[in-house]
């Protein structure tokens, strides 16, 4: 089996048991719980915080991660309109 085809193999199986599942959120619960927890571990790494303020200064990172990401991207996609500004074999420009 190629590569490819183990991908759409792995696609195929991934829609089927999406296809199959009721309660999206109770499915992803626990990947969510992960995620935003490694923000309250960055704000306080030992603990000692009060859960209020954790949980508020774990928001911010979390704010700050994702503010971080679109910038990235923005950055990105600019980058990659420069490039296709000169780049002369693009589709049609022949």
């Amino acid at each position: 089996m190629t590569a490819s085809e183990r991908r759409m193999r792995a696609k195929l199986a991934a829609a089927a048991s999406w296809k199959n599942t009721d309660d999206r959120s109770a499915r992803t619960l626990a990947a969510r719980l992960a995620f935003n927890s490694r923000f309250e571990r960055e704000v306080d790494p030992d603990n000692t915080l009060v859960p209020a303020e954790r949980a508020k200064r774990a928001e911010a990172a979390r704010r700050e991660y994702f503010a971080r990401l679109a910038y990235k991207s923005a950055r990105a996609r600019r980058r990659r309109g420069a490039m296709d500004k000169h780049d002369s074999t693009r589709p049609g420009d022949e």
